[in-house]
């Protein structure tokens, strides 16, 4: 079944007003669901991280307080975004140009928020919305970008976007970071952050039982302020957002799904 249509298809027949709220209620119960019954604590480690965000936000929200904690504890944190972002609000050339330094701005003010210093962060500056129908030399380019990177850090931990994530940028930044990973030859553990996933589709139609036993909560209640902080460093975004969305990632725990 093709949950992408089926959503295309919801937003045809469905009010915007009346789907955000079943979205938000849906979003709400998996969260409740997997939060109380369906995860099992995520022991928090000392190992360096590299967190790979297809946009500018993904990171904050989907990672931001596990960042928090571990700049706190003083480990080395990374962040790689993929693509520049412009798609966030619509197709004019001119503002997406803007949209590019907005973004940029905002994601260097939330992750200084969260402890991570410039010079941690790296921005590969590919088209938004491109990462899905790369032709085989620039996957390859990106492929290396992000192999280069990991050979570079390290890292004991990488985060990556939920591969059935339902936002085709989230799922190719799984994709190519995965590769990257074999082709680099580095040993690593991956943990996958749901963005998307909970709120575009139902339970069981893309999430599968074998998909949820993989999951995992952090706490993240002692660094909650920041988050919340960082979030809001994201006013262009925000506006952009339905509310319910965003009310998920203001969570005492994030959740996280380990790769085998």
């Amino acid at each position: 079944m093709n949950h992408k249509k089926n959503l295309i298809s919801l937003e045809k027949i469905i009010p915007n007003k009346l789907l955000n709220q079943i979205q938000y209620i849906h979003c709400s119960l998996v969260s409740w669901w997997i939060l109380h019954w369906g995860s099992q604590p995520l022991n928090f480690s000392e190992k360096s991280v590299m967190v790979f965000s297809p946009h500018q936000d993904d990171e904050t929200f989907g990672c931001g307080g596990m960042i928090a904690r571990k700049r706190e504890e003083g480990t080395q944190v990374a962040i790689t975004f993929l693509t520049d972002g412009r798609g966030s609000h619509g197709s004019d050339p001119l503002m997406q140009n803007q949209v590019i330094q907005i973004r940029q701005q905002e994601s260097l003010m939330a992750l200084n928020i969260l402890g991570v210093t410039p010079s941690e962060i790296h921005f590969l500056n590919h088209q938004d919305g491109s990462l899905a129908s790369l032709n085989i030399e620039k996957r390859q380019q990106i492929i290396t970008e992000i192999s280069e990177l990991l050979n570079l850090y390290q890292p004991g931990e990488v985060y990556v976007p939920h591969r059935k994530d339902c936002h085709q940028d989230h799922e190719a930044t799984y994709n190519l970071v995965k590769e990257a990973i074999i082709q680099s030859q580095i040993h690593t553990e991956i943990l996958q952050y749901p963005i998307w996933v909970f709120w575009r589709s139902p339970l069981f139609i893309l999430l599968k039982l074998q998909d949820i036993a993989a999951a995992y909560r952090l706490s993240v209640t002692s660094v909650k302020e920041k988050k919340q902080k960082a979030i809001a460093a994201y006013p262009s975004q925000l506006e952009m957002l339905p509310r319910g969305f965003i009310n998920r990632f203001l969570y005492s725990e994030e959740i996280f799904f380990k790769s085998e």
